[in-house]
């Protein structure tokens, strides 16, 4: 069983940036792709970004390429989200997930998910 806690989540004004991160508990860390998926009130939980296990393999929602950055430091057993220039409708619950795939943009494809970190964008 894989423990990931996520931390880093705030309230920033549009065009502001916040740094996420996402630790995870075990020595298996690198044998897993990670991904970031976020839900806002009342709607379905989607796709933000995706590394794989080396990191040398990246994928964005379009909704973010451009803006956010995905990244891992294997040796600390953490994946990263960098994210510049938000907008109010980036205003979500932040969720990183672990797959046993190389990298997966499928919430299915996930084995174990983190309880999420609030960033709210105000206008």
């Amino acid at each position: 069983q894989v423990q990931l806690v996520e931390s880093g989540g705030g309230l920033v004004q549009a065009g502001g940036s916040l740094r996420l991160s996402c630790a995870a508990s075990g020595r298996t860390f690198s044998t897993y792709g990670m991904g970031w998926f976020r839900q806002a009130p009342g709607k379905e939980r989607e796709f933000v970004a995706t590394i794989s296990r080396s990191g040398n393999s990246l994928y964005y929602a379009d909704s973010v390429k451009g803006r956010f950055t995905i990244s891992r430091d294997n040796a600390k057993n953490t994946v990263y989200l960098q994210m510049n220039s938000l907008k109010p409708e980036d205003t979500a619950v932040y969720i990183c997930a672990a797959t046993s795939q190389p990298h997966s943009v499928y919430s299915g494809s996930y084995d174990y998910w983190g309880q999420g970190t609030q960033v709210t964008v105000s206008s």
